[in-house]
């Protein structure tokens, strides 16, 4: 028989799916800069550009002349992101299984569930993309790997937040936040001087689970918080007596094994030890390191011992500004594709664009969900790392 559902029919369905999927905790998606626009399409791995500017150079001498002195050198670089992830869902709708749904009274609950696990498969596929490009843009750690923070207190809140305020983020414009999985989710509401009224201040822990914020620091859950496998390089030296504040290529030597991009990395000796830095690029073998901005904190002395940190969960901590989420429908040519009907989904909640198209077939419809994407960690210095 005719397949007869069209789009237009199914745009309340497709509504009410959105605002379920929306009431789910979508921790990555709502604290990240999300530059979406429905209406702007782009091609595949179509590419977006940003520019980083430098810190100018700090004089400190003054010598009044009839001539003005030249200014300092500042350098613009132009960074660009390709968006190059792609998510996409097909939901098959033949008349048959309709016309059996519609009979036994279950054909809009059907349609419902299957467009609300649609975005939910393609939300959850976004958070764990945004988890993990934060993870390796981070500029340093704190906390223990392989152990879930919260177990007895908070401090390490104060201690990630100590990490952005030092890099100069600023921690108290109420856009900073903490991204952490349902595991230290738990242990922070276990904290008795959370979820105590009179501690606390508040019965919002307490009554209706709600997480804190702390220091200024909002934090949230995510089913895509990442989890990082270290390298295997063992026994790496630094190669340069050159290592000063700021650096951020590690000349390596010795060692062997490889170090990878999101490894936390320490260094035994020197004014930049005894802090964990992230990884930005690494290396198959002796060679060049790069960690992510700004650095290193102190200057390393040459043939300095490199340690790579154990396996680790990254919860993170970052401001909005950091990162962000482009999120694009995708180009079509003109006059369209075979599709019947087509509309874009936005998600005022979490900030996702939804391309929704209506294709007819042969006894048989299929419905389209596609969405174009990609993260990216414009400023590292803004983001610090939790390890669990």
């Amino acid at each position: 028989m005719a397949n007869t559902i069209t789009l237009s029919g199914l745009t309340e369905i497709i509504y009410r799916s959105r605002d379920i999927v929306a009431a789910e905790p979508v921790g990555f998606s709502t604290s990240v800069l999300v530059n979406a626009n429905g209406s702007e399409r782009v091609s595949l791995n179509g590419s977006v550009k940003s520019i980083r500017t430098a810190e100018p150079t700090l004089n400190t001498s003054y010598t009044p002349a009839m001539t003005i002195p030249a200014a300092d050198d500042v350098t613009v670089t132009v960074e660009s992101v390709s968006l190059g992830q792609i998510a996409n869902v097909r939901v098959p709708l033949t008349g048959d299984a309709l016309l059996q749904l519609a009979n036994c009274s279950s054909k809009e609950d059907y349609t419902n569930n299957i467009m609300a696990q649609s975005f939910r498969k393609i939300r959850n596929a976004i958070e764990a993309h945004v988890g993990t490009v934060i993870k390796n843009g981070s500029s340093r750690a704190t906390g223990t790997a392989g152990t879930t923070p919260f177990a007895s207190n908070h401090n390490v809140i104060n201690a990630a937040r100590q990490i952005l305020k030092d890099n100069g983020c600023p921690v108290e414009d109420g856009s900073v936040s903490l991204v952490i999985n349902t595991a230290a989710g738990t242990n922070f509401r276990n904290l008795s001087n959370l979820y105590r009224v009179n501690e606390a201040g508040t019965a919002d822990l307490l009554r209706r689970g709600v997480l804190l914020d702390i220091s200024g620091i909002m934090i949230k859950e995510s089913a895509g918080v990442a989890s990082h496998t270290k390298g295997t390089g063992t026994s790496y030296q630094t190669n340069s007596a050159g290592l000063v504040t700021g650096s951020t290529t590690i000349p390596l030597d010795t060692g062997s094994g490889t170090v990878v991009a999101g490894d936390v990395v320490t260094f035994a000796s020197g004014a930049g030890s005894g802090r964990s830095y992230v990884v930005k690029t690494g290396i198959a073998s002796a060679g060049d390191a790069v960690l992510n901005l700004p650095g290193l904190r102190g200057a390393i002395p040459d043939n300095n011992a490199l340690t790579i940190g154990n396996d680790y969960t990254a919860n993170v901590m970052f401001h909005r500004a950091a990162v962000e989420l482009i999120i694009r429908p995708p180009a079509m040519p003109d006059g369209g594709d075979a599709a019947s009907e087509s509309m874009v989904v936005f998600d005022p909640v979490s900030g996702l664009v939804f391309d929704v198209r209506l294709y007819k077939g042969y006894g048989m419809n299929m419905l389209d969900i596609t969405t174009m994407y990609q993260a990216m960690v414009w400023k590292p210095e803004f983001v610090a790392t939790v390890l669990g």
